[in-house]
């Protein structure tokens, strides 16, 4: 079996970033997958020929050695590795549920917190059998994840068009955002603009030891907004990773269920194994108010967007209904459910 260099390179990534490594680690080979992207074909045959490959920016050692042995009709050794190493599920359970599911309704791209390009993050979108993904870079509060003012996000809204341009009618490219709720329960960014999106996510980000009556009226106030389709990571709980863990915010989650129940709100279910939120004790009483739900990676990275088997693997557990999952739903279907009054 081969496999082109550039691809063995984006395969490489993809596989690290799925097992969390670190972003250091991963850079060297989307760089390098970069540089080859941008030089003929006939060129890379010749240096690798000639053992040039380390003269040119962005390729080292351990890069050039894949690029070689790709090129020579070999898998090369660290893809191989990387395979047998963490190339087979993620979690077990969930397959059902992810065998049901059309895309993912919340990423982020180097334009704001994430580490890859928009295209980068389509393409593995593609390549795992998505439908649609919601590109949900952060709004403008959100200053330490470079949040999108409303004129880069006027500008980010040009970029998705032309990508669904570029792609066919086979996959789409949904114009999002996660948005910040305010301190008051309004959402950070203009109606105006909100209401040129095709999906807005919700989300607490700040004053998370907001004390529980306040911040139960903050999250009823956004999931009340009828410009918000989804409440995303509602405890805000961090419970591993390098980040190290952060405690639940406290509110009434009975009435926060409520309100998503009445104004037709999503739940997410975030996949990222650092938040697994919400909690299975909260995930079981939104499932019996009768909340719908998204599961969702939060990827911040094209291999992230394989965590959502861990979440499938929850809602599985806990019996979440399909039928009550929107992005199992066809394109069309969801689209008509986030854009009602």
């Amino acid at each position: 079996m081969s496999i082109e260099p550039v691809d063995a390179l984006r395969r490489i990534a993809f596989l690290l970033e799925r097992s969390r490594a670190s972003t250091y680690r991963v850079k060297a080979y989307r760089q390098a997958a970069d540089t080859l992207l941008a030089i003929p074909e006939k060129e890379v045959r010749e240096r690798v020929r000639h053992g040039t490959l380390k003269q040119l920016e962005g390729i080292g050692p351990s890069t050039a050695a894949v690029i070689e042995q790709a090129a020579a009709g070999q898998v090369p050794t660290k893809l191989a590795d990387l395979e047998a190493k963490v190339g087979g599920p993620l979690v077990e359970g969930g397959e059902q549920v992810r065998a049901q599911l059309r895309g993912d309704l919340h990423s982020h791209s180097d334009w704001s917190d994430g580490g890859s390009p928009i295209q980068e993050m389509v393409a593995t979108a593609m390549e795992i059998g998505h439908d649609y993904l919601a590109l949900t870079d952060h709004s403008p509060r959100l200053t330490v994840a470079n949040g999108l003012t409303a004129a880069r996000l006027i500008q980010q809204l040009k970029v998705v068009d032309a990508i669904n341009a570029a792609v066919g009618e086979d996959f789409r490219l949904l114009k999002a955002i996660e948005v910040d709720i305010l301190d008051d329960g309004s959402l950070d960014q203009t109606d105006e603009l909100l209401d040129q999106l095709d999906v807005r996510v919700a989300s607490v980000h700040s004053k998370l030891k907001m004390e529980s009556s306040a911040m139960t009226r903050r999250m009823v106030a956004a999931v009340r907004n009828p410009r918000t389709n989804i409440l995303g990571h509602c405890t805000g709980r961090l419970v591993t990773g390098d980040r190290g863990t952060r405690a639940e915010s406290t509110f009434d989650a009975s009435a926060v269920f409520a309100a998503c129940v009445e104004s037709n709100t999503a739940v997410e279910i975030n996949s990222r194994p650092e938040r697994s939120d919400p909690p299975d004790d909260l995930l079981t009483l939104a499932i019996g108010s009768g909340c719908l739900f998204s599961i969702n990676t939060d990827a911040h990275a094209p291999g992230q967007l394989d965590f959502q088997a861990y979440g499938c693997e929850r809602a599985e557990r806990l019996g979440v209904p399909v039928e009550r999952i929107v992005n199992s739903w066809p394109l069309e279907q969801l689209l008509e459910w986030t854009s009602a009054p």
